[in-house]
Formats: structure tokens, sequence, C-alpha cells
């Protein structure tokens, strides 16, 4: 059976249903080929559901400082983890249920479940169809890496994809990897009264460049359970227990979540009957601007293309692959400004251009302000973490910053629109800010900031001179 289209989308997460609202709104017939689940990497394993019980943890964790405020009582608190996980889980269905809802259900045959196989350049196979296609969009996501070592202890082992389902909270578990998604399920199950071991083979979490604010997150989280950094974990079984070894340290502990990162899934696509150019990771390389593989028919977007796996990345890199896989001429789009959060207490955002890109830059100068004195912080009782910004020097031009703080978020937004529209530290500090807010922290950071850049206005009152 062989079927002809002007475009075939392989994958209906974020990226492959963006790409597929692009080529609809072209007037083009086209599939969405999806092996596996269906429903996006966000609702169905990663951001909503963790963000579901990181309110869980966040919530039954307040406990622990009401006496502060003379509430009473905190003892009593008790967490029926089964009814918690079950929230998460029905949660998880909720919005697994609208990205279906709004995509998938109802497509009629313009939707092929199965896996895609390569057989040139412009032919897949899926199961038992041939599909003629004059573009391929690939945007297949990745998987949780677990090495095949550790395969072999079964479900004591969790992924972020496999964390969700258990029915139970563990009494121990130890996280190894602590980026993005080891750090927010780690603490989260901490603040849950599982007792946690963070673990990775680097001196950072996060992700971070920025040496101030990486210390500031280890002080931060590191007060709450313990974390080792700098050696590569060893797993073995002692009974029906796990031991985790790390350098000179070592816990015995009834679960292991791997977060060590995610492979892209092309395993399974035949790329190696392709006429393309393939990275040392296997990726196809291809232009981030257009998101065409070479100067080919196949375009790449998403978690898959092993770069910027967040969200509205991948619905960027979608839209761009699917307008391109839907045109003659292929157009080069501007990517937004980068901004990445990860969702513990406090948050960790990153902002702009990452401190490793700039620290070795004369004509860049950076400056920074401690949450500990910030009064809307200590009101919270989360005045824990740093805000560091970098600017150009002879201009005062805002490139970047990392943030670690209570409302973290908020912050990182703030400031990556700023450096989208290219302001600088002046036209920051005309900005109203409020008090008392977590946005004064910035304020004070941009302050200290204007100390080092070279262009000063005169008188500088933070107001915009009227004309006479």
């Amino acid at each position: 059976m062989e079927r002809k289209v002007d475009v075939a989308i392989i994958g209906s997460g974020t990226s492959g249903l963006n790409a597929m609202g692009q080529t609809r709104r072209a007037g083009k017939s086209f599939v969405l080929i999806n092996g596996g689940e269906l429903g996006t990497t966000c609702a169905r394993v990663g951001c909503m559901p963790s963000k579901a019980l990181i309110q869980i943890a966040e919530d039954f964790s307040r406990r622990k400082i009401f006496h502060r405020f003379g509430i009473l009582g905190e003892d009593s608190l008790s967490l029926d983890d089964a009814h918690a996980m079950e929230h998460v889980q029905d949660t998880r269905d909720i919005f697994v249920d609208r990205v279906l809802a709004g995509s998938t259900d109802e497509m009629g045959d313009e939707l092929i479940e199965g896996y895609a196989e390569f057989v040139d350049m412009q032919t897949l196979k899926v199961n038992d169809q041939i599909i003629k296609a004059d573009k391929i969009v690939i945007a297949t996501g990745s998987t949780p890496i677990v090495p095949a070592a550790w395969q072999q202890f079964g479900d004591r082992v969790l992924t972020s994809d496999s964390v969700f389902e258990i029915e139970n909270l563990p009494k121990s578990i130890a996280v190894i990897g602590l980026g993005v998604i080891g750090l927010e399920l780690g603490q989260a199950l901490n603040k849950l009264d599982v007792e946690v071991t963070g673990i990775d083979q680097l001196e950072i979490i996060a992700g971070l460049t920025d040496p101030v604010a990486n210390q500031s997150a280890i002080d931060a989280i590191g007060k709450e359970f313990p974390l080792w950094l700098g050696a590569e974990a060893e797993i073995t079984e002692e009974g029906d227990m796990l031991r985790v070894t790390a350098g000179d340290n070592s816990v015995l502990v009834e679960k292991v979540l791997v977060s060590i990162g995610r492979r892209p899934n092309l395993d399974r696509l035949g790329l190696d009957k392709l006429d393309i150019e393939l990275d040392a990771s296997g990726i196809p390389v291809y232009n981030p601007n257009t998101m065409q593989v070479g100067d080919s028919s196949i375009f790449i977007a998403g978690d898959v293309d092993g770069v910027r796996p967040i969200l509205h990345e991948a619905g960027d890199e979608g839209k761009i692959a699917g307008y391109n896989a839907s045109h003659d001429e292929v157009k080069a789009f501007k990517r937004k400004t980068p901004l990445g959060i990860t969702f513990t207490e406090p948050n960790i955002v990153t902002v702009g251009e990452a401190w490793s890109a700039l620290q070795d830059r004369d004509d860049v100068v950076t400056a920074e302000m401690p949450m500990g004195p910030v009064g809307r912080a200590l009101i919270m009782a989360k005045n824990k973490g740093v805000i560091r910004v970098y600017a150009e020097k002879s201009s005062g031009k805002i490139l970047g910053a990392t943030i670690v703080s209570t409302k973290g978020e908020h912050l990182g937004h703030l400031l990556s629109w700023c450096i989208e529209q290219g302001l600088t530290v002046h036209d920051l500090l005309r900005m109203p800010f409020y008090h008392p807010t977590i946005e004064e922290g910035l304020q004070a950071a941009l302050y200290n900031l204007l100390k080092e850049v070279d262009a000063r206005p005169a008188p500088l009152l933070e107001l915009e001179e009227l004309s006479a």
C-alpha cells in the first residue's frame, strides 16, 4: 500500500504538532506518524506532572516554618502519599487529554500510529504502508538514558518517564544527575519526607556555568539534602535495596532516579540509508534558523536535535520546520532569547548569553545582588540565592543573567523580554519597581551594574526628562 503526501511529520509531540499546524495553514496534504504513546513529553512525563508534584511538596513542606509565624499544629499534618501520587497522575491525565483533544483526536487517516523508517530521502515505511512525501519533518523526541549495567535492577531504577507512575513514595532514593529534572524531582521528593541523596559527576548543578550562582544554588539546596558532586556513581545490589557509591560516599536506598540526560529517538529511523551528514552524536547536521538538514528535503525539530530541550523552543522549531516543509522557499527565522528555568526553591534561571560565553570578554561587566536583604523574600522566609546580571561595558546593553531566587521565573521572563528588545541597564532602571517585591532585588543588581558600565546618563534620576 503506497500513499503520496506533500509533508510527512514523524512524531506527535510539541514540535510535531506545531509543524502540523503550519502544514495545515499552508493547505498542504500531510500525515502525522507516531510510534508509542500519544501526547507530548511535557504533558505526559515532563513539565506538567513534575509541577503537580512540586506544588504538593511545596505546600506540605511549608509546615516546617509555621512556628515562625505563630501558626500552631504543624506536627498534626501528614501526607497520604498514595493520594498525592494519584492527584499527580489525575492532573497529568487532564493535560494529556487536553493535548489530544486539540490535536490527534478524530484526525482520521492523517494520523498513522506506528514507527517510521526511511526507505530513501522522500520515502518512509510505516507498518505495511509506504509513504511518499515531498518533504519530511523528523520530530521524534528523546528518551531518558539509563546505562545498560543499571537496567538489571528493574523498576528499582526510575526515570522521568516512570517516576510519576509509582503508587507510593519510597522511603529513600538516590538521584543521579542534578540537571533540571534531577534537581526538581529530588527536592520535591525530599520535601515529601523521602530521604534523598543527590549525586552528579560534575561540580555544578542545573547546568550553571556562573560559579557564584552555582555555589549559591549548591548552598541553598545542599542544606535540604546531601549533594555529592564531582564523582561518578556506581550501583550495586544488596538484597531488596540498592547501594549507590560515589567517590568516598555510599548510601543504601530503595530506589534510584536516573536523570543523566536524554538520547534522541533516531535509532529506528534508518538514517544510514540517507545521503545526509551526521554529527559526532549521530544527529543530522541542520541549520537552527531553518531547521533544514543540509540542503535536503528533510527538516528536524524538537528534543530530537539535542540542543534546546524546552517546550517553547520545541514549539518554535516545529513551526519553523513545518513552515519550510510546506513552502518552496526555505526561510531563516531569528531564534528567541534563551530562557531556562529550574523550578526548585529557590528557582534557578538562566537568561540570554551564558556566563561561559561571556567570562573571557573584556567588554563585559557583571554585578550581583544577594537575596538575603531583599525585604519581600525575607518576609516569605525565602531569601536564599543571588541575582547576577551581565552587560556590555561600553553601552550598558543587557546580555544575560543567572538568577537563584524565589519567584526567579518571573525575573527571568522580565529580563528575557528586555534582552530581546536590546535594552540597556539605563532603560531598565527607568522602569517602575514596586515596593516591596522580589523585583527590587533585580533593581538593586541593576544599580550595582550601573557602576560598572561606561555610559551613564546625567543626571541619573531614573526619570525621563520632558522637553520644554
